[in-house]
């Protein structure tokens, strides 16, 4: 699974519920839902887009202010739009394995002092608490790993198996880094 389908198996269900909404007048109190807290979690760019893509705008140009993830999510809600077939599957599950080496650099470049890497991590932090569950759990070890913590029993003690499995992930990553 490539960097792009990963994204889109993490947002697949919110993408679909997007554009299915978008469709159908009924459902518009649903679909200002779904933005509304898309836009609490810190998405105000995304929602913007999606907002003037509901208004009828198309262009490319429309993605060009959004980062890569948000790029990516727009695009496919903008595709699924023309055309429903080519929404991802909601059910499709994300690959961890794709995320720990994005993640171990992270956290390894804002242990080794780098404000800006901090910064980063500190935030996607926080978007993964809110949204509870087992990104709530990974949010709640990156601090210690951040701080050094490398036992595998401590960090991955309170998180379910997929998490788990995340973590020791990029505790293996983190440790090739180490060794460079």
């Amino acid at each position: 699974m490539d960097h792009k389908q990963q994204i889109l198996a993490m947002h697949a269900r919110f993408i679909n519920e997007v554009v299915k909404c978008s469709q159908n007048p009924e459902r518009q109190a649903e679909l200002e839902q779904h933005l509304k807290q898309a836009e609490e979690n810190g998405w105000t760019a995304l929602v913007s887009a999606v907002r003037q893509m509901l208004k009828g705008r198309r262009d490319a140009e429309l993605l060009n202010s959004l980062d890569e993830e948000d790029q990516t999510i727009a695009e496919s809600i903008l595709l699924g739009m023309q055309n429903p077939a080519t929404l991802p599957d909601p059910d499709a599950k994300p690959d961890p394995a794709m995320a720990a080496p994005g993640l171990a650099s992270m956290i390894h470049t804002a242990s080794s002092g780098n404000p800006q890497a901090l910064q980063l991590i500190s935030e996607m932090a926080e978007q993964m608490s809110k949204a509870g569950g087992p990104l709530a759990g990974l949010a709640s070890v990156i601090r210690p790993m951040i701080n050094g913590e490398r036992e595998p029993e401590r960090l991955c003690k309170h998180l379910d198996d997929t998490t788990g499995q995340l973590v020791q992930g990029i505790l293996k990553e983190l440790n090739t880094l180490e060794q460079q």
